[in-house]
């Protein structure tokens, strides 16, 4: 179990929590969308989608949270920037 790395980019936090909490090779880096659904369990979805389905799968469309404040619901903390927020995620 391991949060992420002072200084590292929205696109690394994503693949690590997509690789289960380790960075993979930068080879094997996915896009943030891609990252984002495999993080979920879903396929085919938005990043902002995905996120806010990793949530609540039950959550809709209406009710769905903008990036910081999914990020921040997804970290249990508040007022973090996205990137820090999925960064304090300990997988």
């Amino acid at each position: 179990m391991a949060t992420g790395t002072a200084g590292s980019s929205f696109t690394s936090e994503l693949n690590r929590l997509a690789n289960g909490g380790t960075y993979p090779s930068l080879p094997n880096y996915v896009a943030p969308v891609k990252a984002a659904n495999v993080y979920a369990g879903t396929t085919g979805l938005a990043l902002i989608a995905a996120l806010n389905k990793k949530a609540d799968a039950n959550r809709q469309p209406s009710a769905y949270k903008a990036l910081g404040g999914i990020c921040n619901e997804l970290a249990g903390t508040t007022n973090l920037s996205p990137t820090d927020a999925l960064r304090s995620i300990n997988l």
